[in-house]
């Protein structure tokens, strides 16, 4: 059997510490489209499924996290804005649990030095 090219995990796998939400749910835009009329760019779409791509900025609570790595983004496919759960718990960042995450793997390439970098892609949130 091949490898799946997004691989299902479950958010304690990525975020054994927890996750919080710390930024709204934004539309993706589509920096490779032309731009409108108006100047604005038009929002990105999946290539597989035709439906528009959202993300959401995610603070991992892992203290041994490096700097560079304590905010994830989560990204959602989806024909409208997913809505993020009610913030219950008194703190100022809403804590998160992701239905159907999956982590496709990549290369990142910064500062000239290669490095094994992940993209998450969720289906709900709670």
């Amino acid at each position: 059997m091949a490898m799946q090219r997004r691989i299902p995990v479950h958010t304690a796998d990525v975020f054994p510490d927890g996750a919080y939400l710390v930024g709204p749910v934004e539309a993706v835009m589509d920096f490779n489209a032309g731009k409108r009329p108006d100047g604005s760019r038009p929002q990105q779409t999946d290539p597989e499924t035709g439906l528009l791509v959202w993300s959401v900025p995610v603070l991992d609570a892992d203290p041994a996290a490096r700097k560079a790595d304590k905010t994830v983004t989560i990204k959602f496919v989806a024909k409208v804005q997913p809505v993020p759960p009610e913030n219950k718990s008194g703190m100022p960042f809403t804590p998160v649990d992701f239905c159907g995450l999956t982590a496709t793997p990549y290369i990142a390439e910064t500062g000239g030095r290669p490095r094994l970098a992940w993209s998450y892609r969720a289906d709900g949130m709670s």
